[in-house]
């Protein structure tokens, strides 16, 4: 197989495959995050009553981590059919799932109406999220990696990663708003359920976008290469058990490299609600806008770093987003101690500036790892099993540090650990940078880099 452009061309737009794979990857990426950031500000009194506030919020962020739990499942299931039957068909059935499972949040009763079968019901739509976010972000990222030329692939591939800041900021935005114009009492009563069930109208939105676009081309040229081994009477090994027998390696880099990336992300962007909140008394208003405003700015940085793995590789990037949120987490608590607004716009968009230094050539990196037979099932199930260990538990280890010793030294040290596990994960890997997608080999063997890449070494 020639490197290079190997694969059929896409009979739909790269532009328009970008805008469906970051509208709805926005979609979901609301739909979850509303569930931490209600679950920092309100979850706690609506669904766990009958504890003080900051054990409330740790049992609110208990169900929160229970979502993830179900990702690793969703990345199998949506991994195996999504390399079988193709990319688009399960990115519409992932939507549907998440915004059907966070409209029903916002009909929940709680506590003081139905008792203990509020949190019950809470957590199990809970799950339902987790699942159907698992199946999400491989098949948004492949559909376009799989589209776009190896020259270019780090910008392209970042902008559906756009979706979770875009989400986080649509989702704190709209409890902002909620905050802004009711009174505590009235929020608590009914105003946070509101931004739930927005969420069944945007994904409508969603849908109707995402029918809109092609099968990624990549992904027909590996189908009608595997008909042809079924005709041939060839026997086809299951998509998880053939990413755990060539790509096994793969999956502990892509699982060191969340590390950092996951944990730091929701200690900065959910537990910092908390932080602010429950610990430095700052109101609501004031975190929550500080958050929007990291978010804004992250949204832009995205495809700037993107566009820069392209040009000096995806480990250079990675690197220094790793390196820096492990630094900057002595920092960022010390400026949110100060209890200054200007001082936390800038401890929380300078944490979200280095993690976007990963986040961004994350989509890349992880698709350039996996054949594309195997690619769905191997880059989710490397991004969401480190999810369970890293992501799930952030919250609910730095809530549980802060209410053990009562400042947040223990909690720095916790996310610099997780920037070295990062670090040794990455410089462990190798370079993907131009390699050419559908020169993958299914047995794990490194692929031949794309011709501008060629010239570029041979020179």
């Amino acid at each position: 197989m020639a490197a290079g452009n190997t694969a059929p061309p896409p009979s739909t737009g790269l532009g328009r495959i970008v805008a469906a794979s970051l509208i709805g990857t926005t979609i979901e990426w609301y739909d979850y995050f509303l569930y931490g950031s209600a679950a920092a500000l309100v979850f706690g009194r609506v669904f766990f009553p009958e504890t003080d506030p900051l054990t409330g919020t740790l049992l609110s962020f208990l169900t929160y981590a229970i979502g993830f739990a179900a990702r690793p499942i969703g990345a199998v299931v949506f991994g195996h059919y999504g390399d079988r039957l193709g990319r688009k068909k399960l990115l519409v059935i992932s939507l549907l799932m998440m915004g059907l499972s966070t409209a029903l949040i916002g009909c929940v009763p709680g506590y003081g109406t139905i008792g203990v079968a509020a949190p019950l019901l809470l957590t199990t739509l809970r799950l339902i999220q987790g699942f159907a976010l698992g199946g999400e972000w491989g098949g948004a990222v492949l559909l376009v990696s799989e589209h776009g030329d190896a020259k270019r692939r780090g910008f392209w591939a970042s902008w559906p990663q756009g979706g979770a800041p875009a989400g986080n900021l649509v989702a704190v935005g709209v409890l902002s708003l909620m905050t802004t114009v009711l009174s505590d009492d009235a929020f608590d009563s009914w105003g946070w359920r509101v931004p739930f069930l927005l969420s069944a109208v945007l994904v409508m939105v969603g849908l109707w976008i995402r029918l809109s676009v092609d099968e990624s081309p990549l992904f027909k040229q590996a189908l009608a290469q595997a008909e042809r081994r079924k005709a041939e009477r060839r026997a086809e090994r299951l998509p998880f058990v053939a990413v755990m027998r060539n790509h096994w390696r793969d999956v502990l880099v892509a699982m060191g490299a969340r590390m950092a990336e996951n944990i730091s992300y929701y200690v900065i962007t959910a537990f910092v609600l908390t932080y602010c909140v429950e610990h430095l008394k700052i109101d609501k208003q004031t975190s929550l806008n500080a958050v929007l405003i990291g978010s804004a700015v992250q949204f832009c940085l995205i495809p700037l770093f993107g566009a820069l793995s392209d040009r000096v590789g995806r480990k250079p990037v990675y690197l220094v987003g790793a390196v820096g949120v492990g630094v900057w987490s002595w920092a960022f608590f010390a400026l949110l101690d100060t209890r200054s607004f200007p001082a936390l716009v800038l401890a929380v968009t300078v944490g979200l500036v280095f993690h976007s230094a990963m986040y961004a050539p994350q989509a890349a990196f992880f698709s350039e790892l996996f054949a594309t037979r195997m690619r769905y099932t191997g880059a989710s199930i490397g991004a969401q099993l480190s999810s369970v260990a890293a992501g799930a538990p952030a919250p609910l280890i730095a809530t549980a540090l802060l209410g053990s010793y009562g400042n947040s030294t223990p909690i720095s040290l916790y996310v610099a650990l997780a920037a070295l596990i990062t670090v040794v994960a990455v410089v462990a890997s190798r370079e993907t940078r131009g390699r050419d997608l559908a020169a993958i080999d299914p047995d794990g063997s490194a692929a031949r880099p794309a011709p501008d890449q060629q010239a570029a070494t041979s020179a």
